[in-house]
């Protein structure tokens, strides 16, 4: 394939800025953006496609039939459950992903949450707004707490986990942490159950697959502490959607932070758009400018090993 032009069908609109740095790959890079919500360009795209960037959209086994020549699919994330792996592996073709990548971004937003949470950031801004905010509601003094004086848990310990952790502590706040890997000789690893009880805020860091999917259950969540808040950037469907509505309702949890949900996007009648204690994200947590060029940096070197017969980087499955 040496020597020849790559063909990539990228499924997502890109910036001004994200145009730019591909195009300077165009002697051999030949993309072709297509909106994740425009079907009818997708399905004509792709039976051409040699490699697909993918982001959010779905991709069912299909997809992968409808694209003959298709080679890589290469997500720009970490997370390969929204991509039928087993289906792209029965065809030899190879999965990526950029591992790490929106690691400081994810972090980042996952921070912003917990602090706009516990700091009833909505709330104070809409009394202002109003003419509410002066006096000042007495009821901060029992609810709004320093983050430094909470105890953060991470659910799961990956880059993202690791990194949050890293800025909490430069912030004073104690940092629990669980996985499914037993850490013990680490002071600062629980039990799922003991992380759950002594924690104040719960960040969910783990990717979706059959051991998380419902991993916070109506019982999990019973479990924490009352008042406790909840924050989740990695998938919706490791939480019960529909037990945490429940516990936002009756004071369970004071209060959650959510850049992602069991189905995306939104329906407009789903229970948590109603609710005054939940901030909400479009699943856009990870999505700033420099994530989107570590992506397609990731992304565009892969394309350049796949031209030159080499090895890929990050392949999740054992197509090669």
């Amino acid at each position: 394939m040496d020597n020849e032009t790559v063909r990539v069908l990228a499924h997502f609109k890109p910036s001004s800025k994200a145009a730019e740095q591909v195009a300077q790959e165009s002697e051999w890079l030949d993309v072709h953006w297509v909106a994740e919500d425009d079907d009818e360009t997708f399905y004509r795209e792709l039976p051409e496609a040699e490699v697909i960037w993918h982001n959010l959209r779905p991709l069912s086994a299909d997809d992968i039939a409808k694209a003959p020549k298709l080679k890589l699919i290469h997500k720009l994330g970490s997370g390969v459950n929204t991509i039928d792996v087993d289906a792209a592996t029965q065809r030899g073709i190879s999965v990526a992903n950029t591992p790490g990548a929106n690691a400081p971004a994810v972090a980042e937003a996952t921070i912003m949450l917990m602090l706009a949470a516990m700091r009833r950031l909505l709330e104070q801004d809409r009394a202002t707004r109003e003419g509410r905010g002066w006096p000042a509601d007495p009821s901060l003094g029992d609810t709004v707490r320093d983050l430094g004086s909470c105890t953060v848990g991470l659910i799961g310990y990956g880059s993202v986990a690791k990194r949050v952790e890293q800025i909490l502590r430069s912030m004073g706040t104690p940092v629990l942490h669980t996985s499914s890997r037993r850490d013990e000789h680490n002071v600062n690893w629980r039990s799922l159950n003991e992380l759950l009880k002594t924690s104040d805020i719960i960040s969910v860091h783990v990717p979706l697959n059959s051991d998380t999917e419902g991993l916070l259950d109506a019982d999990a969540i019973a479990k924490m502490k009352p008042g406790a808040i909840l924050v989740n950037t990695s998938r919706g469907q490791v939480v019960d959607e529909a037990a945490m509505v429940e516990a936002l309702r009756s004071g369970q949890l004071a209060a959650a932070g959510l850049d992602v949900y069991a189905e995306e996007p939104v329906p407009a009648d789903n229970p948590l758009l109603a609710l005054d204690n939940v901030l909400l994200m479009p699943h856009v947590s990870f999505y700033t400018a420099d994530t989107v060029t570590r992506y397609l940096t990731m992304a565009v070197r892969n394309c350049r090993r796949l031209r030159e017969g080499k090895w890929l980087y990050s392949v999740v499955n054992g197509a090669k």
